[in-house]
């Protein structure tokens, strides 16, 4: 992922975020301990976890200090544009060294798989099927990983490409094997889904938006879009999609953000949605598979619109409108 900088691209901002939960039962300690690393936060100096600032990332803070009073205890956050003994960089290394660390030890794990898929292609083993579960399982794993890569380590471009070779060549080995990401995306037909309420996370952007579009536009024309958080996302009802949130019925597989992952399971293949998908692809996930000269510049809009607009419903409708019209400017 490319670095969060701010704006002005000269310095950066930090969430800090503070609580302390009662001592029992555990299972709530764990609970919020869990949710921090999860989302990448790291401990900072024995009294707080650290975040590099990002709307997603305010967001999560808000909801966290909710989740931490419902279990009877305190939390608070602040933001702050530099910490006064420690320079930005020497936080970024911080970040840095503790995801090379998870790295290191998918990799070691990766040469293992590598000495039995060296075997199997020497006809001296008989472990093709274990052995592709098992590379899913890591490459999902390596994937967690980069998602919270907020400083593009070195490290986790290096094993990317390692992964990406490993998979080639189990690929060649056994033609019943097929990636967990292609494996995922189940097709689906459109008629399948009318009249259905979409529900994702609050305060939509660039995956959701375009989601969106892409749902109204080509699956139901009609369709409902609603927002939650993710509690409520998970007790919806029959009527209800689910989508870009963990656990939804359409969201990230792989290194698919979720509007690939629609565009999939639809069947939703022509050139004009290839090109915004690379758009979208790009400014999610971040991880330079593409390389689109508007990206940057829809970007800017989309923010823009964000900021300004009156609320979720009113940001999700001037969001669609500019894939509307970005989809037009490409026919």
């Amino acid at each position: 992922m490319k670095q969060m900088l701010q704006k002005d691209q000269k310095t950066m901002s930090w969430l800090l975020f503070f609580y302390s939960v009662p001592s029992k039962p555990v299972s709530s300690r764990m609970k919020i301990w869990r949710r921090l690393i999860k989302a990448g936060s790291l401990p900072f100096k024995g009294a707080a976890y650290i975040l590099p600032y990002s709307e997603e990332h305010y967001e999560f803070c808000q909801w966290l200090v909710s989740e931490v009073d419902a279990v009877g205890g305190e939390a608070a956050f602040i933001g702050a544009e530099k910490i006064e003994t420690m320079k930005d960089r020497e936080i970024i290394d911080l970040f840095i060294k503790h995801k090379e660390r998870d790295y290191h030890d998918i990799e070691k794990r990766s040469e293992a798989l590598e000495i039995k898929i060296q075997s199997i292609k020497k006809g001296s083993g008989s472990q093709a099927k274990k052995t592709a579960e098992a590379f899913n399982k890591l490459l999902k794993e390596f994937e967690a990983a980069r998602k919270i890569d907020f400083f593009s380590s070195k490290t986790g471009a290096i094993l990317k490409k390692k992964l990406e070779t490993l998979r080639a060549e189990l690929a060649g080995i056994d033609t019943s094997y097929t990636t967990m990401q292609s494996r995922a995306i189940t097709p689906k037909r459109a008629v399948d889904y009318q009249g259905k309420i979409w529900i994702t996370r609050k305060r939509p952007f660039i995956d959701r938006m375009a989601s969106a579009w892409l749902i109204k536009r080509f699956i139901d024309k009609n369709a409902v879009f609603r927002f939650a958080d993710e509690k409520e996302i998970e007790q919806s009802g029959k009527k209800t999609v689910a989508f870009d949130v963990m656990g939804g019925e359409f969201t990230h597989i792989g290194d698919m953000c979720t509007f690939e992952v629609i565009a999939g399971a639809f069947g939703l293949n022509e050139k004009n949605i290839r090109k915004i998908a690379a758009i979208v692809h790009e400014l999610d996930i971040k991880d330079d598979k593409y390389k689109t000269a508007e990206a940057r510049g829809i970007e800017d809009v989309l923010t823009g619109i964000r900021k300004t607009a009156k609320n979720d419903d009113d940001a999700l409708e001037k969001g669609m409108a500019i894939f509307e019209m970005l989809y037009e400017s490409k026919a």
